[in-house]
């Protein structure tokens, strides 16, 4: 797939897309949930081997490939591994899957209500590289705790500066400032959110297509019009540690978000499966998320 064709599609493919981009923090109890125990590796190259097989396992397993899984979100250094004998972006495209790198370095500590991402001191070798390698898009993550207009305004200017450097840099941008669905002023909060992207999308340069990957939100469709905005190629919902069932429960509720789930993904794939096993249980949940994306 060349660029133009992998736009088209993320624009319109009725499918999802798989958030495979655990990282250092993550990593452990992602192979915990997949059975792999703490005491089976011994330090960051073995953990992140560890994690590799198991990514590469769900990138060549048949139903990955059944056209139901548009795109996937990989971490760098899965980005730098193989999977079959090819680079993991050729691998994916190869098997009709637009591939995306996750760029932000964590979270910065709490202030007024949100934690911004931390200084990116090294996007611009690793946007270099994405391109080199044919990734098509980048994500990257920060967090709404509480609804602090001035908090909420600063991360979204965050994610639009950042965006935009990445889209001078020839791959599309998608903007996830997250609401933790645990916060109790969240229906607050979000509408402060959908008008801060609002304002951040009607500033873009012409022509310039960004990706929001957002909470699902406690109001029913309320981000509808950013969903509906020409700059925008697609929105995406995060399962924000809900199961596979509640997670697709909520997005077919909201027409036009589709999925990029990691838990409510993997949550049912063990080490110990068969080949046979660990596919139905991954086809299993790759048919549950797709018909709840491609809802209404």
């Amino acid at each position: 797939m060349n660029f133009d064709q992998m736009t088209a599609k993320i624009a319109t493919g009725q499918g999802f897309i798989a958030a495979l981009d655990q990282s250092g923090g993550s990593t452990p109890k992602a192979l915990r949930g997949y059975g792999v125990e703490d005491s089976e590796w011994n330090g960051d190259e073995e953990m992140f081997a560890r994690i590799h097989e198991m990514r590469a396992r769900v990138i060549t397993s048949p139903s990955f490939a059944n056209g139901k899984v548009i795109g996937a979100i990989l971490f760098e250094r899965t980005m730098d591994g193989e999977v079959g004998g090819q680079s993991t972006a050729d691998a994916l495209k190869a098997r009709g899957v637009v591939p995306f790198i996750k760029v932000d370095q964590g979270l910065a500590d709490e202030q007024e209500g949100v934690q911004l991402m931390k200084p990116l001191d090294k996007l611009p070798a690793l946007l270099e590289k994405s391109v080199a390698k044919g990734m098509f898009g980048t994500k990257m993550r920060s967090v709404i705790k509480s609804a602090n207009p001035e908090g909420i305004a600063a991360i979204v200017a965050q994610q639009f500066e950042v965006g935009n450097q990445i889209a001078d840099a020839g791959l599309v941008p998608m903007l996830e400032p997250e609401y933790d669905i645990t916060a109790t002023d969240r229906a607050e909060g979000e509408k402060i959110l959908l008008a801060e992207i609002l304002k951040g999308l009607d500033a873009l340069p012409e022509g310039r297509k960004v990706m929001l990957k957002l909470s699902f939100p406690v109001e029913q469709g309320l981000y509808t019009p950013a969903i509906n905005h020409p700059n925008v190629l697609r929105v995406v919902a995060l399962s924000g540690g809900y199961s596979t069932d509640e997670a697709c429960e909520h997005l077919a509720r909201n027409p036009g978000m589709i999925a990029s789930f990691s838990r409510g993904l993997l949550q049912d794939l063990r080490k110990q499966q068969s080949d046979a096993e660990f596919d139905a249980a991954l086809g299993g949940a790759i048919d549950k998320i797709c018909e709840a994306s491609v809802a209404g």
